[in-house]
């Protein structure tokens, strides 16, 4: 029988420390949140492999060293409200859960939407599931403190960047050709401001793609 508590361990002390992600509470959370039962039962023994967990569709279960990173330069904190934009089965948000004080989780496929709030009703009790498309967000309940894009950006939707907080921050991974690179967003007099945090890949958002622009 697999002992997936050795293998979260393992996944932490060779793939999370070793990237210079040294907050308590992210490396805490991602100790207690079991990765395996939020991807397709299929997928479980490579829960903790360090790449993406493909779910179909240009959707991931991002590798844990790139989640990790995201959320240790996005700076989520206890009194932070989140919007998790691509949730899936819920793994990213059920790890925010237990850093942020609420999280709100963006996901637009039905039966993965259901199977997360499942499975979140288990492993967190502040994370609200929002059915719809992961393009838009979810300004009903925002703004939001901190913004994180479960995937990789081409060109972000005004809807998303106008949910963050004046004062707030985005984490997303931009591709560009074969390169990608996670930049964090602060957002001051309405405008975004972009650093960048560190180099990851992951394919691009469907509604996160490059707006083509056609000219007569």
């Amino acid at each position: 029988m697999t002992d997936f508590a050795q293998r979260r361990r393992m996944m932490v002390d060779t793939q999370v420390r070793p990237s210079d992600v040294t907050k308590f509470p992210i490396i805490e959370a991602m100790l207690r949140i079991p990765r395996e039962v939020f991807v397709p039962s299929e997928k479980a023994e490579a829960a903790y492999a360090g790449r993406n967990i493909d779910l179909g569709d240009n959707r991931v279960v991002l590798d844990p060293r790139t989640f990790a990173k995201m959320l240790d330069a996005l700076g989520v904190d206890h009194d932070d409200l989140v919007l998790d934009v691509g949730t899936g089965y819920g793994y990213s948000s059920a790890v925010i859960a237990r850093i942020a004080q609420a999280v709100v989780a963006v996901e637009e496929d039905e039966s993965w939407a259901s199977d997360a709030e499942a499975l979140l009703s288990e492993h967190a009790d502040n994370v609200i599931v929002h059915r719809g498309p992961i393009a838009e967000g979810a300004a009903e309940h925002g703004p939001y403190d901190a913004i994180i894009v479960e995937g990789g950006v081409e060109e972000l939707p005004d809807t998303i960047g106008a949910q963050v907080k004046e004062g707030g921050r985005i984490a997303c991974l931009f591709v560009e050709g074969n390169l990608g690179t996670v930049r964090i967003g602060w957002k001051n007099d309405g405008h975004i401001t972009w650093r960048f945090a560190f180099n990851a890949s992951a394919p691009v958002l469907p509604g996160f793609e490059t707006t083509e622009e056609f000219a007569l």
